[in-house]
């Protein structure tokens, strides 16, 4: 077999739009190119859900092949492959399925793509396959493993491809929250680009697991029709990418700005609190440590720091900021939004679907429990609490506000007395719950596994995150590349 024409680990969406405009490339050979390393590598990292033919790729690559040869450009990332969490609604002659993880979707259709679909198709990216998992991003067994759903099995990690006995959910070596399948394909070389949906550590946590970069956009800022959410109180679809760059330009498709700057890569105008690591952990119950894997991971953030402050970047360490991840009533709101809104809206955007709420769901699961529910996962605990969410609308609405004012009035109290603009902890502790970014750090020596750090910035305030990203990279070492 012929080398690649670039590097698929590494090559990110911005070199690739470069080879483009140069011609010494065309988005065929770049097709041609993922789908050679996704048939090599997928059968061992199982990060997809389900893939397009080959020839109806080759044909939406061909067309804005000749678009460009005609002079007529989308945007930035015309012709540039892309892989969709699967809970992204999209129309089932681009012959892909829209599951979230579960049998009881399958064979589900419909004539259109999510809005968010449809921006990226407008833009021209090629939709190249839809990524595993967490089924129903969680909302279905408590402590499930991240990335394993009964549609589309156990996807692995490419640093740790091996997740040991008894591991917990964050174990080091579990792969990680819900969108696993899209940060996976993005290290294992299949895509540039991916899209994962955010709840609490949903786009996070995979990205720093897979040395990624990492944006969940404000909640709401985006319309999310045609798409599953688990709740649109605090879900946000957001792009994972192998750079800054990459995030940068398609955040401005997805929102619709530009988010150019003459600072972007310098650290002008971002003044950074970064939280002492020791305040912020996970639960044993959650993440046991091994052997020095704590101490590694405080080295490098120390590290990190000190190089941050010799590059220039105004910042204040170690800053205390009060936890955040126990706040009341959050799983409880998850419940009650999925039954009487997420689903409903979720299942009304096909033409034909298996199932018409959440009752049904249920149904099937428990009439189709060897394929549904195999060991270990024998329960659907999760959705049969969401199918008894009885509460009055008003409740919801008034544990919503609580929720959303206490949160606000913790995060303004961190920004306003340590005068930053930007709060930064590590991904592998309760700080990234409400982390909007994830930038790589490094890896635990104990197994190769990549950690990084989740940010923070006010509501609205993308451009900061992401000129923190840029600079941050111009910083930083390259992030760790997985041997396959």
């Amino acid at each position: 077999m012929p080398p690649h024409p670039f590097n698929v680990q590494t090559t990110n969406a911005v070199e690739l739009q470069k080879l483009l405009t140069a011609g010494t490339i065309t988005s065929v050979q770049i097709i041609d190119t993922y789908l050679s390393q996704i048939e090599k590598y997928e059968p061992f990292y199982n990060a997809l859900i389900s893939q397009p033919p080959r020839a109806k790729l080759l044909r939406a690559a061909e067309k804005l092949d000749q678009e460009r040869r005609d002079g007529r450009i989308r945007g930035p990332l015309h012709g540039i492959p892309i892989i969709l969490k699967d809970c992204f609604t999209t129309a089932s002659d681009l012959g892909m399925t829209t599951t979230c993880g579960s049998l009881a979707f399958v064979g589900a259709k419909t004539s259109k793509n999510a809005t968010i679909v449809q921006r990226m198709i407008d833009g021209g990216l090629i939709i190249l396959a839809k990524a595993n998992m967490t089924e129903f991003c969680g909302m279905k067994m408590t402590y499930m493993m991240p990335g394993w759903s009964a549609h589309g099995g156990q996807t692995l990690s490419p640093y740790v491809p091996v997740i040991e006995k008894d591991e917990k959910i964050l174990g080091h070596s579990a792969p990680g929250g819900s969108s696993t399948g899209s940060g996976v394909a993005l290290s294992a070389g299949f895509a540039p680009l991916a899209m994962g949906s955010e709840t609490i550590g949903s786009i996070i946590t995979p990205a720093s697991r897979n040395a990624l970069y990492g944006l969940k956009p404000t909640v709401g800022v985006q319309d999310t029709t045609g798409m599953y959410t688990m709740t649109d109180f605090y879900d946000s679809p957001g792009p994972m990418a192998k750079s800054a760059a990459d995030v940068r330009e398609l955040a401005s498709l997805l929102l619709g700005i530009d988010f150019s700057s003459p600072d972007m890569g310098t650290w002008k105008n971002l003044s950074v609190g970064i939280v002492l690591p020791s305040l912020w952990t996970l639960d044993e119950a959650m993440c046991p440590q091994h052997e020095g894997t704590a101490e590694n991971m405080v080295e490098e953030y120390e590290a990190m720091v000190e190089t941050l402050r010799k590059s220039g970047c105004t910042l204040k360490y170690p800053l205390a900021v009060q936890d955040l991840s126990q706040l009341p009533d959050t799983i409880h709101v998850a419940h009650w939004d999925f039954k009487n809104i997420c689903i409903p809206k979720f299942i009304n955007f096909f033409d034909e679907c298996p199932v018409r709420d959440v009752e049904d769901i249920v149904a099937f699961n428990e009439e189709n429990k060897g394929r549904a529910m195999p060991e270990p996962y024998t329960e659907q605990n999760d959705l049969i609490t969401a199918m008894n969410s009885s509460e009055e609308p008003e409740v919801i609405k008034n544990a919503k506000e609580k929720l959303r004012n206490k949160a606000r009035e913790i995060l303004a109290e961190a920004f306003d007395d340590a005068e930053v603009n930007l709060l930064v902890g590590t991904c592998d502790s309760a700080f990234c719950v409400h982390a909007a970014a994830a930038v790589p750090l490094s890896t635990l020596k104990y197994n190769g596994r990549p950690f990084g750090l989740c940010v923070i910035a006010k509501a609205n305030d993308e451009q900061a995150l992401l000129r923190f990203m840029a600079a941050y990279e111009a910083t930083m070492p390259a992030r760790a590349v997985p041997v396959l």
